[in-house]
């Protein structure tokens, strides 16, 4: 699995690598079962601090896309109906950072995602 990161982007470096294997999830790059690189291991090829991989562990782990075992390791457990909503969440983080580079708080962004929301509810879309 290939990480990539931007030090001069806004997001934060943890969020990135939680975006790769996101993207990998959603593209089918990789597949429940998986392992994923030891955090140390990416931490060195990346440059970065082993916390920060962890931490962009711990987001996949805390969105139910992989499992964190000691002694085990990080595997992806998103089964493939998952895929569809690691995709989402992968464009919600985009639409956050975008977001953020135009200056619009988190209230703000909420309120325009409801807007928006509200604007095309239909009556069987349980909204």
């Amino acid at each position: 699995m290939l990480f990539r990161v931007l030090s001069n982007s806004p997001v934060p470096l943890g969020e990135q690598i939680a975006a790769c294997v996101r993207g990998a999830i959603a593209d089918g790059t990789a597949a429940p079962g998986e392992r994923l690189p030891p955090a140390r291991e990416v931490a060195e090829s990346l440059g970065v601090n082993m916390h920060t991989v962890l931490r962009g562990y711990q987001r996949l782990r805390d969105e139910g896309l992989i499992e964190l075992r000691r002694g085990r390791g990080a595997v992806i457990t998103a089964a493939p109906g998952i895929a569809g909503q690691a995709r989402i969440a992968e464009a919600v983080h985009g639409l956050i950072a975008q977001a953020r580079e135009f200056g619009l708080t988190d209230q703000e962004l909420v309120s325009l995602v409801h807007n928006c929301l509200s604007a095309t509810t239909t009556p069987d879309s349980g909204g």
